[in-house]
């Protein structure tokens, strides 16, 4: 199989993308503190984001891991795609059936997109600096 090289992200890439997973990890959670709802709400909702951001990083390193060769089980893929998808519908029911402005919803789908997106972006960075580095002798 053949070697593929890889360049390490630029800094202000790495640093877009961890701003971006603060940005919104945190908007979602002043959004979840500042809300009218009852605590088990707001724990939905927050775990349904924990639960997305681990599921998203667990594709970007299935899908990762498949094209560098690395030994993936089909079911460990499926799982990751099936976990990512489950987070992504299961806070959309919650915003349907939530008694939440419009606005409300919208910002709290956008913010839980833009986290999952960072979150693959980062783990990608990650890899990638760590991937690029050169390989110690000892």
């Amino acid at each position: 199989m053949e070697q593929q090289t890889i360049n390490q992200p630029s800094a202000a890439f790495i640093a877009a993308s961890w701003l971006a997973l603060f940005i919104g990890i945190i908007a979602f959670n002043i959004g979840l503190w500042n809300a009218n709802m009852q605590l088990n709400e707001k724990g939905y909702y927050f775990t349904v984001l924990m639960f997305g951001l681990f599921s998203a990083i667990s594709v970007q390193k299935a899908v990762r891991d498949q094209l560098e060769g690395i030994p993936v089980t089909n079911l460990y893929y499926g799982i990751a795609w099936f976990t990512t998808l489950l987070a992504i519908v299961l806070l959309t029911v919650g915003l349907w059936n939530a008694e939440l402005e419009k606005s409300e919803k919208g910002f709290y789908a956008m913010s839980f997109v833009l986290s999952l997106f960072a979150a693959v972006a980062v783990q990608k960075n990650t890899r990638d600096v760590k991937a690029a580095k050169p390989k110690d002798l000892f």
